[in-house]
């Protein structure tokens, strides 16, 4: 078998493998990790700017990284936390992060980038929002309505939940955006 050959073939296995484990992640969450439409993100970054000063975000279900990575370029002042159990989306968030760094025109920007933003895995649902003063959430009704409690009882008194698409089952949004994509997606603010 020439090395060309035997190169395409250990390259569609590896994919076969990265795709099969992200069905497997995703069908134990619930849901896939799906990046936010442009729309979106504008949406997202605007209700975060509107926060003043300083803040640390936490994004819950980070995915493919590119919601928490628009924030934080757009958004100065803030950390990001992004939490992720799908270890293909959350490798592909850290390597989008270096990218980002070396894109920007500034070595001390890109420097500042990387050190205001960090993808970690872990549990959305165990993981402490103690120190939260932004939880950024694109998941599902189940997730939310597991998060819910976990935010009553740990989110500091004045924290905002920003929610992409599903709304928290046992509290009023402070106002709801509806984005200019083609599905009208809907962005939930709370504050705590």
């Amino acid at each position: 078998m020439p090395i060309f050959e035997l190169i395409t073939w250990t390259i569609a296995f590896a994919l076969l493998l990265s795709v099969l484990w992200i069905v497997l992640i995703s069908w134990k969450n619930g849901i896939s990790p799906m990046p936010a439409s442009g729309p979106v993100r504008l949406a997202v970054i605007a209700e975060v700017q509107r926060i003043r000063g300083y803040g640390n975000i936490i994004e819950a279900g980070s995915g493919w990284g590119t919601l928490g990575l628009e924030v934080i370029r757009h958004c100065p002042g803030k950390r990001l936390t992004g939490i992720e159990n799908s270890g293909i989306p959350l490798v592909f968030s850290r390597l989008l992060t270096v990218l980002h760094a070396r894109m920007l025109p500034d070595k001390i920007a890109g420097e500042g980038l990387r050190k205001r933003v960090i993808f970690k895995r872990g549990d959305i649902y165990s993981y402490s929002y103690r120190d939260a003063d932004i939880v950024l959430c694109y998941l599902f009704p189940g997730a939310m309505g597991r998060l819910a409690g976990k935010f009553r009882q740990e989110l500091p008194q004045g924290a905002t939940v920003i929610s992409v698409c599903f709304a928290l089952p046992d509290r009023q949004p402070v106002r709801v955006i509806t984005c200019k994509d083609r599905l009208r997606t809907k962005v939930y603010v709370y504050r705590y």
